[in-house]
This record gives structure tokens, C-alpha cells and sequence, in this order.
């Protein structure tokens, strides 16, 4: 198994395919098996990384809660790349990893060709509540192991993926069961119940020159209204809504997830998606 030695712990990593790289940073229910959908796509054209979060064997799981931090998560992303000798990627996240490729653009701006940030948010509009919620799940996991979390996926954003795809819904349970409990009480501790509210990061956000893809299910209700915020305040943003999706939209429509984030990597160059420009004053009238 490759493993990069980074920040103290041994990150799991794979690697398929050649030519530009593309990061995939997956959700917290998810893992480095989340993206095989994605793999198996991307890989055509693309140098494809994989890897797995701190917490998530096969990475090292730390069971010091603080190891976990937003700005740790952050920097093991950059020193993957600099392991792989990457200076410059594509990074696609969904959830928890879309919060770490959005913060990645903030801090490492220059290491990024283009951000996608898929299902993003959740907990921006009510954060001490948000917060309340992460805590007690986190402390669930620590005392009762992951049978805590057998209803955690039930939820109204993942109802989707189980009338989509019984199986691969199914599949997905089963995958998130077998995590760490450690691992992921210190996720939900460390990482979740302390990261920033989408909507405090406005002025980084504005300053952001990078080309970023937002999408979002419309019915993944806690995601919407951040995903509007990340779209209006970054002036290189483009916005996709899926149709009668929830929140694991790579999973949920992967044909639709592939195919948008492949039609805006190769026109990411294009002056479009440049700062936008604000038109004529009349131009909006009828």
C-alpha cells in the first residue's frame, strides 16, 4: 500500500492514469473508495489522486483529537502534493473534503488550476447548532463505536442516493460502518464542529482569482444557500444545481458530476470564466 509520510502520520494515497493532476478530497461519510466512480472516468485523461483523511485507515488515525484540525487537513493536501511532486492541481471535493479544496484555495492559491466544490456548507446558517449536533455525534462514536452512526445516513440529503441506487447506497452504508470510531469522533471534534461558517469567509472568497465550480443537489437544503454565497462571492464562479439530487451528487449522478466537472476543466481557461464583468446597466432590461 502507498502511504506519503506528512505532518507526522502516513497518508494513504493512489495514483491512476497521466497528464494533468486532479485531487479528489472526499466527504466524511466517505472515503478514498467514494471517487472510484470518478477514477474510473477521469483516469482516460488525467493523472487521478485518491487518498484517505487523517482518521480514515488505511491513513494513520491519531487518537489525540487534537492532531485534527481544519488547518492540518489543509496542509496534508499540500504535502501529498509536494510527496508527489505536484505543483499545480485540479482539486475536486464533495462535503468536508469541498470545505478542505475551498480552504486550500485560500491559503495555497497558487498550487490550484481550478477548484470544484460539490455539496458544500452544511452548518453555515445555524453554526451553534450545527456544532451542538457535531458534538454529540462525536461523543456517540467515542463511547458506542459506529453502530452510533447506523442512522446517520437516513437523513432527508441521502434519501436520493438510496431511490437512485439501492446497491451502490447500500454499498456506501456498509463502507462508512467500517471506519474508524476513533478517527471519526475526532473528525466530527476537531475538524467539523471548528471550521468557519461558509459565510464568514467572505472577503477571502472575493479576493479569489482561481476558477471554481460550485454544485449542489437541490434538495440538499443545508448546502444551497452556501453554495449561492461561494457562486456570488467569488468573481470566477460558476454554479451548477442538480435536479432531484441530494448531497452525495458524485454518487447520486456520476454520468452528471463527471461530465460537469470535465466541461469546465478544459474550458477553465476561458475568458468566461475570468472575473466577471457587470454588463451594461440596460442590458438587463425587457
Amino acid at each position: 500500500m502507498p502511504h506519503a509520510p506528512i505532518n507526522g502520520i502516513d497518508i494513504y494515497y493512489e495514483v491512476h492514469g497521466t497528464g494533468d493532476a486532479i485531487i479528489f478530497c472526499h466527504e466524511f461519510a466517505g472515503d478514498i473508495r467514494s471517487w472510484d466512480l470518478q477514477v474510473n472516468h477521469f483516469s482516460r485523461n488525467f493523472q487521478v489522486i485518491t487518498y484517505c483523511a487523517r482518521g480514515y485507515s488505511p491513513t494513520s488515525v491519531p487518537e489525540d483529537p487534537k492532531l485534527y484540525t481544519q488547518d492540518l487537513v489543509i496542509d496534508d493536501l499540500k504535502g501529498l502534493m509536494g510527496f508527489l511532486k505536484i505543483d499545480k492541481a485540479h482539486i475536486v471535493g464533495l462535503s468536508m473534503g469541498g470545505n478542505v479544496a475551498l480552504n486550500f484555495g485560500i491559503k495555497y492559491p497558487e498550487q490550484a488550476k481550478t477548484l470544484t466544490i460539490a455539496g458544500t456548507g452544511t452548518g453555515s446558517d445555524n453554526p451553534d447548532l450545527f456544532r451542538g449536533r457535531i458534538l454529540k455525534f462525536s461523543d456517540g462514536m467515542r463511547s458506542e463505536g459506529m453502530a452510533f452512526m447506523s442512522d446517520y445516513l437516513k437523513g432527508p440529503q441521502r434519501v436520493q442516493h438510496q431511490l437512485k441506487d439501492p446497491k451502490g447506497y447500500q454499498l456506501f452504508c456498509e463502507k462508512f460502518l467500517e471506519h474508524s470510531n476513533i478517527g471519526s469522533a475526532n473528525t466530527f471534534y476537531g475538524i467539523m464542529a471548528k471550521r468557519p461558517p461558509i459565510f464568514d469567509l467572505k472577503n477571502q472568497l472575493s479576493n479569489m482569482k482561481i476558477p471554481v465550480l460550485v454544485m449542489t443537489g437541490d434538495e440538499d437544503d443545508p448546502c444551497i444557500k452556501p453554495s449561492l454565497f461561494i457562486k456570488e462571492s467569488i468573481p470566477s464562479a460558476g454554479l451548477i444545481m442538480f435536479p432531484r439530487s441530494g448531497h452525495a451528487i458524485n454518487l447520486e449522478e456520476p454520468q452528471l458530476f463527471n461530465a460537469s466537472v470535465t466541461e469546465f476543466i478544459n474550458h477553465s481557461g476561458a475568458s468566461y470564466w475570468g472575473p466577471r464583468g457587470q454588463g451594461e446597466a440596460e442590458g438587463s432590461l425587457t
